[in-house]
Parts: structure tokens; sequence; C-alpha cells
């Protein structure tokens, strides 16, 4: 563990309740997640902390994962002044417009599918990985997406989690 990534665990064990909350609702808008997390403080590792994740991802209800879908924009069009989904979604913002006009399209028709927005870990990911995720993942069930929607926002939350124990002191 860095000097950094220890400090910052040690201010966000140290945060008044509501902070605490105030942060983990950055990184997830799931209220059943962050009260698992807020629950498990203090950690003594970063990787307690996201071992805490992982368990309270694995636990959310389809309202719960619903409500922490909420809280993120659709592929290609990240929230203005947000600079976590435009970072996050960097491999769409130089797609060429007939790439970014196909994922419009792509995220219209897996929102009507699914009722709700594809979510893929977008970090690190080209524009057109993630057209092809979401090709890939158009023709599955509802029970299959929703697990896979799951996994995706465990392996968000855990990029997230780590930039909040980077926060220094």
């Amino acid at each position: 563990m860095t000097s950094t990534s220890a400090s910052g665990l040690a201010r966000f064990n140290t945060l008044e309740e509501s902070s605490a909350r105030a942060e983990l609702h950055e990184a997830c808008a799931s209220t059943a997640w962050a009260r698992h997390l807020l629950a498990a403080r203090p950690f003594t590792t970063p990787e307690d902390l996201y071992a805490a994740s992982d368990a309270a991802m694995a636990e959310l209800s389809a309202e719960d994962l619903a409500e922490a879908m909420a809280g993120h924009p659709p592929i290609g069009r990240p929230e203005p002044g947000d600079p976590t989904s435009s970072r996050e979604q960097a491999g769409m913002a130089g797609a060429a417009e007939e790439l970014k006009a196909e994922m419009l399209e792509l995220n219209l028709a897996y929102q009507e599918k699914f009722g709700h927005v594809f979510l893929i870990c977008a970090t690190g990911r080209t524009g057109e990985q993630m057209r092809d995720a979401a090709l890939e993942r158009i023709g599955n069930s509802p029970e299959q997406e929703r697990e896979i929607v799951r996994t995706e926002l465990g392996k968000i939350n855990r990029i997230r989690l780590s930039r909040l124990v980077e926060q220094d002191a």
C-alpha cells in the first residue's frame, strides 16, 4: 500500500458518515451499496474496501442495481461538466462521428430492450470495443444482462474507490 493510499484510506475511514456517504455516492449511486460499505468501516487496507464493495455488489437486488445504473450516463454521452464520466468514456471522445451515431442507436435499442442504459466498464476501452460489446450483449436475456451489469458495476466501483483512497488526507 502506498503512503498516499494509506493516508487516503485513513481520511475516508475517519470522515463523518454524511461526508463518507457523499463520497461513496460519487463512486456508485446505490444506497444499499453505500450503506454496506459505511457499516464495514474502518478498512485496514484498500483491498478490504474493494472486497467489501464486491460483497455489497453481490447482494444488490434488481432495484438496487437499477438505482446504481441510474447514476451512469449513456456511453458516448458523458454528463456535461462531469470529469469522471468524461475520463471513463475517453475511448468514445475521439471516435468517428459514424461510430458515435452507431453507439447512440445501440444505446437506444439496448435501453428499449432492457429498460436501462448500456453499462460497461469503459475505462481503457476503445469506442469500437464498446460498440462490439453492445452488439454482443443486446442479444442477452434480461437475467444474463443483469449479472453482466453487476460485474461491470463492480469493476467501475473498484476503479472509482481506488481513486477515492488515492486522495491525500
